[in-house]
């Protein structure tokens, strides 16, 4: 019979060998997906979309900069990129520095609170606290929530935005872009991030311009506010971050919490959104980063994602 002693150590020896490996190696672990979405004309020629988002970039992550670098071994029609770039208020030219192949593409982008507000350690229980809610992570335990705006750390989210708009990619702050991709005038409607709520959806509501061959909306969070006015305008693809995942999930079950009020069915990938009569594509990203704070992921790995957009079926 084994000593009574033997569980709880074998508990932590469990505890501790998931701790190691959800920091030490799946952290690191960088994944691609791979998407279809049906909502080109009928036919278009497939446009390739790579779209990245919560890099969480501090100085010294030479393994992501590389690995961000080697993206552009993709030769996407378009990158897309939906925020929380920093983790660092001195990590803008590590950032510049691993996004530099891409940003020779044409590129949209849409800022998250991470890009202006340094994050604060807090307790790891925030995380528990809001399974006990019930209310999805709506306590914000990544801590750059509207209640830890006060004393927060600013980013120079100023220079990185500089050195988007030197590079030809359009800020889609709570404003309307266009760019020509593979013979299609594309349009996109982006808001500033619901999560400290700087979105504007007045500055932009009135749906999908006539004229554009396609429309895409472009937000950080995946608030239920902002998918449902997208949906009811009538915008076929909705490109979102956020989220990280989950970020601590249970194997075969998936995400406990998504840090808003999205469901934790949706929390990554392609999904359908339905609001107003109408029925969106949405795509969250799980993020290739974390919070400075809080470096470890399990069972969701770090990725970008490439989205090969098709005709209508």
């Amino acid at each position: 019979m084994r000593p009574l002693y033997s569980v709880p150590l074998g508990i932590a020896a469990t505890g501790a060998a998931c701790l190691a490996y959800s920091a030490g190696f799946e952290v690191r672990s960088f994944r691609l997906r791979r998407v279809e979405v049906p909502i080109l004309p009928k036919g278009a020629r497939p446009v390739r979309v790579l779209q990245v988002s919560d890099i969480h970039m501090v100085n010294g992550q030479t393994k992501k900069q590389r690995w961000l670098q080697s993206l552009a071994g993709l030769r996407p029609d378009l990158v897309v990129n939906t925020g929380d770039n920093l983790s660092d208020p001195l990590g803008v030219p590590a950032t510049l520095d691993a996004l530099g192949p891409l940003l020779d593409f044409p590129g949209v982008y849409v800022f998250g609170s991470n890009d202006y507000y340094g994050p604060s350690p807090k307790s790891p229980t925030r995380y528990l606290k809001a399974l006990k809610s019930g209310v999805h992570g709506l306590n914000n335990p990544d801590g750059s929530g509207r209640r830890g705006i006060t004393g927060a750390v600013h980013n120079p989210w100023e220079d990185l935005r500089d050195g988007f708009d030197a590079a030809g990619w359009l800020d889609l702050t709570n404003t309307r872009g266009r760019l020509k991709l593979a013979d299609l005038d594309v349009e996109f409607t982006g808001l500033d991030d619901p999560h400290i709520r700087r979105d504007r959806y007045s500055a932009v509501t009135g749906g999908p311009s006539a004229d554009a061959d396609l429309s895409i909306a472009v937000v950080h969070a995946p608030y239920l506010r902002v998918l449902d006015a997208f949906t009811a305008d009538r915008y076929p693809l909705i490109l979102a971050g956020h989220t990280h995942g989950g970020q601590l999930c249970v194997p075969f079950y998936g995400a406990l919490v998504t840090n808003c009020d999205l469901d934790a069915r949706r929390v990554k990938g392609l999904s359908a959104h339905r609001a107003g009569g109408h029925q969106s594509y949405l795509h969250v990203s799980a993020g290739c980063g974390t919070n400075r704070y809080t470096p470890v992921r399990f069972a969701c790995p770090p990725e970008a994602t490439l989205l090969t957009l098709t005709p209508r079926r």
